[in-house]
């Protein structure tokens, strides 16, 4: 049982990290296409939330006082979002970011298991796990990092990932007998 949890979420992390590629080749193809989608999308999310606490607040009875500010902010909130694409960019970059090292932590916690086990491959697990790191560090400190080279490590991410995942799903079988 335990061995086809750790494969199914070997291959759940593989698609993760497909769709990362994939969204990495669309942000270097159409940087700024891509990021305008982004923003409205969140935008409009913010804004339906709006209105449907303003609904909720006449259809209750306004009962909940607090609803008409949480929708206003909802409101304002949407409406930045929407025309202030640069910050979203920001965020964004900070949450891939974070990803990334987290990603990258957990691969080098992997590599020292690897490593209790005998394996040949904790090395390359864990030099691809400094990468990732390395990687998720230049995309949060650099606040300037356009939107095509954050495109290029979410490229490299998965393909770091899939590595690691691939070399994970075909060992567990060797590990946990």
């Amino acid at each position: 049982m335990w061995k086809e949890f750790l494969k199914r979420s070997g291959w759940t992390d593989l698609i993760i990290s497909l769709i990362f590629i994939l969204f990495g080749i669309m942000l270097m193809a159409r940087p700024e296409t891509i990021m305008a989608i982004i923003s409205n999308v969140l935008g409009l999310i913010f804004i339906v939330m709006g209105i449907l606490k303003i609904i909720q607040y006449y259809s209750t009875g306004k009962i909940n006082k607090y609803l008409i500010p949480m929708s206003t902010i909802l409101i304002i909130a949407g409406i930045v979002v929407m025309f202030c694409t640069e910050i979203i960019l920001s965020l964004f970059r900070i949450l891939i970011a974070i990803w990334i090292i987290y990603t990258g932590i957990m691969n080098f916690h992997t590599s020292i298991v690897w490593k209790e086990y005998k394996s040949k491959l904790w090395v390359t697990t864990l030099i691809l796990s400094f990468v990732m790191i390395l990687a998720g560090i230049y995309v949060l400190v650099n606040s300037g990092a356009i939107i095509q080279t954050i495109g290029i490590i979410l490229v490299l991410y998965g393909i770091v990932d899939i590595i690691e995942n691939i070399i994970f799903i075909k060992k567990v079988d060797n590990y946990l007998d």
